[in-house]
Parts: C-alpha cells; sequence; structure tokens
C-alpha cells in the first residue's frame, strides 16, 4: 500500500508492558507507509521502551496514567494524529504485515474493522480449550447484538480516529478492551467488518492475562453489561 500527501495519516498504536523480548520481532515489520507508530508503556521495568527507540527512533512514546489494557487503549486513542489508528499487540501475535487488509476496507467506506483469527481460512495457534472459550464468548455477543462475528477478543483492529472517538469509552478504570470497542461502536452504528488474519502466539516474553477461566468470565460478565446499560 501506497500513501500520498492528500491521504490521512495512519498511526500505529501499541500497548506494552514489559515486552522486551518481543518488541524487536514487532516494530521492524511494521509497514514503511505508516506514518506513527504510538506506544504507550505501561511503566515497565525490562527496559521496554529503551529497546524501542533503539529500533524505531521515530517512535513516540507515552506512559499511560492508570493500569490495564483498557486504560492504556483509551489513552493511546487520545494520542494519536486524527486519521486511521491501528491496533497491534506488542507481543507479536498480530503480523504488522497483514495490515493493508485492515486499512483497505477503511478507504472503501467503513468505519471499524475488527479481526478475526477464526475467520473462514484462519485458526489461531492456541490452546483447544482457549479456542473453544474465545468462540462461545463470541456466540453470546452475537446473540446479544444480533451479528455474526466469528471473533470478538482479537487485538488486530482498525478505524477512523473520527469513528472510535464518537463511542463513549468513559474515564474510570480499566475495562474488557475489544469487546467493549465492538460492544460500543455497534451501538453507535458504525459501518463495521470483519477480516481474518494470522495468530502466531506470543513470540516471547511472559503472557499477561490471568487465567482463561477468570479472564473469560470478566468478557462475559462485560458483554451482557454492555448489551443491557448505556
Amino acid at each position: 500500500m501506497e500513501t500520498s500527501l492528500n491521504q490521512p495519516k495512519i498511526s500505529v498504536l501499541m500497548c506494552a508492558w514489559n515486552e522486551a523480548d518481543t518488541l524487536p520481532l514487532v516494530l521492524p515489520r511494521i509497514p514503511a507507509w505508516v506514518n506513527e507508530v504510538v506506544l504507550v508503556d505501561g511503566h515497565s521495568v525490562d527496559g521496554t521502551v529503551e529497546i524501542a527507540r533503539s529500533l524505531r527512533n521515530d517512535i513516540r512514546v507515552v506512559y499511560q496514567p492508570g493500569k490495564g489494557k483498557g486504560d492504556a487503549v483509551r489513552y493511546g486513542i487520545s494520542q494519536c494524529h486524527d486519521g486511521i489508528i491501528v491496533m497491534l499487540d506488542a507481543d507479536g501475535e498480530t503480523d504488522p504485515q497483514e495490515m493493508d487488509r485492515f486499512v483497505s476496507p477503511l478507504y472503501q467506506g467503513y468505519d471499524f474493522v475488527k479481526g478475526s483469527r477464526f475467520h473462514p481460512g484462519f485458526f489461531p495457534r492456541r490452546a483447544v480449550h482457549r479456542a473453544l472459550g474465545a468462540l462461545a464468548l463470541t456466540g453470546v455477543f452475537n446473540i446479544l447484538f444480533l451479528c455474526v462475528y466469528t471473533d470478538i477478543t482479537s487485538g488486530y483492529n482498525a478505524f477512523w480516529s473520527k469513528a472510535i472517538k464518537r463511542l463513549d469509552l468513559g474515564t474510570d478504570g480499566d475495562f474488557a478492551t475489544e469487546p467493549v470497542l465492538l460492544a460500543r461502536a455497534r451501538k453507535a452504528g458504525l459501518k463495521m467488518k470483519e477480516v481474518g488474519h494470522k495468530n502466531q502466539g506470543r513470540l516471547g516474553g511472559v503472557a499477561k492475562v490471568p487465567t482463561w477461566w477468570k479472564h473469560g468470565a470478566w468478557i462475559l460478565k462485560t458483554v451482557i453489561y454492555e448489551r443491557f446499560h448505556g
């Protein structure tokens, strides 16, 4: 994909907390046509920021004011240029070189392009119980929000900044990031498209997500709450 001076700026938003091991496998793969990379650091203590700056001297590092991925995403969105924002995982689960698949539909009139690891032709490298859990949560979401998604917890998403800023993402505490973004985008009537992407699993370091059952219960509670409130 090529960009020109009259096209909107494309920002990559990455949230990181102690991801020094994986950033060297992610940042160099970001396409040259991206205009800026914004790294929201959760006050890492393993040299994440220093490594990020050594890999990209143009990276913009900001420090999240609170805790959790939801807080980091909310703050990161406010720090990106107006235009297109692409969310990438700092742990390498989302391949930056698939980014054009997410950006192209935005130029075709969509407001929000969500990723799916279970889209036809794709399947994630993860434990069976985690895959089944993710599919079950997606099924509940589909019933409550009358849609036909295949994945509501993928961290690979792209959207117009003007569209996402129409959503009320709140100001307090952390939230179940991807399901909340999708739920509020659906309720706001954003034009959405789901696209498949590869999932290689975490490329290094230590997973930050708590046990699947605890995390899954949190997401389920969040999805139900989002459907009947607000």
